[in-house]
This record gives structure tokens, sequence and C-alpha cells, in this order.
């Protein structure tokens, strides 16, 4: 499957409402440790958002909910591998996402046979604290080269500069966070964004 190039991830549909009238057509719902009824709330609204714009929801860990109300995309971290049912996911017709972040994790997530895999820190960032500090973009040209067909995201520390270096490396997709998220002007970020990506 050909995927998006660009990939943004938000934790809520707000900015998902922001992104997608710009050109965004992949997209992630990130949500932690919010209520069950305001998860259901974020998801439907994201998912109905991606419909209008005809744009791919990929819903972060939440599988059940992605399930029930009818969504297309997981994406599960390793963690999230542990406790998730994967027939009934693929039996419900979702796509998956995994993360990885070593070779071990790459030979778990392919046995899954995901959708996309995910190598990240690609360089070191700052959302959340890792074991693994910068995997670098030479890692990207290895596991593309091990995965084959399967889309390659890199994710960790990007930005538009660094998203060509790792598109160029053998990334498919290009993951960014908190380079959209906490930038002056959003709007514009996610331009020059596109601008790399497309």
């Amino acid at each position: 499957m050909t995927l998006p190039r660009f990939y943004p991830i938000f934790d809520s549909a707000d900015w998902i409402a922001r992104a997608l009238p710009l050109g965004v057509r992949l997209v992630q719902l990130r949500i932690k440790d919010r209520p069950h009824d305001a998860l259901q709330t974020e998801i439907a609204r994201a998912r109905d958002l991606c419909r209008h714009y005809g744009a791919i929801l990929v819903v972060n860990d939440h599988w059940r909910l992605a399930m029930d109300l009818g969504c297309g995309f997981v994406h599960l971290g390793q963690e999230d591998l542990d406790h998730a049912d994967l027939p009934a996911i693929r039996a419900a017709g979702l796509r998956l996402g995994i993360s990885t972040h070593d070779e071990a994790e790459l030979d778990r997530a392919l046995a899954c046979r995901p959708d996309y895999v995910a190598l990240g820190p690609v360089w070191p960032t700052i959302l959340k604290p890792m074991k693994w500090h910068q995997q670098g973009v030479e890692k990207l040209t290895g596991w593309k080269a091990r995965i084959g067909d399967i889309p390659l995201c890199a994710i960790g520390g990007l930005t538009p500069e660094r998203a060509r270096l790792a598109l160029a490396a053998g990334a498919d997709v290009a993951a960014a966070v908190t380079d959209i998220t906490l930038n002056p002007d959003p709007s514009a970020r996610i331009r020059e964004w596109l601008e790399v990506a497309a």
C-alpha cells in the first residue's frame, strides 16, 4: 500500500480540524489518559473530519474504540501489542501500524503483518523519555532493506529539513509531533512539511 509521505500526530480532534484543510491526508490521533467517553467523542469527531476530507485517520493505542467507531487504521506500540487482540483487529478490517526501536521489536512487528512499520526516534525527541536516544538515518536504510514493500515511517525529532534526509535514506513516511504543535505558526509549518513530502 502507498501512504501519504507526511504524517502529523496530534492529541486532539481540534488539531486535526486545523490540519486537514491545509492538505494533510494522513494523521494520527494520539490521546493518553482521558476518560472513555471523552476518548470516544474525540475519536468519532476525528473520524468524521477525516471522512469529510478524504484523509486517513490512524488511532493510537485505542483499538477497541477504533473498531467500535468504524475507524480504518490503528497504531500500536510494543507495549500495546502485549494486550491487543490482533485477530479481532484483523477481523474488523483495521489496518495496523507498529512502533519499533530494535531488531527484536522489528521481528515481532513483522510477524504481525503490519501495514506500516515506524522506526524511532530517528533524532532525539522531547516528546517522551525513551531508552533509545537516537537511531540515525542510516538505520532507516537498513530497516527499509529488511521490510521491503511495507511502508517505513520515520519518527522522532523530525523537522522538514530532517524529513528530506529521512525520506532520502529510505523512509516512505515522515511523522511529526512537536515540530508542529510547538511551532509559533503551526499552519505555516504544516505547509512547509507538505512541500517537502510532495
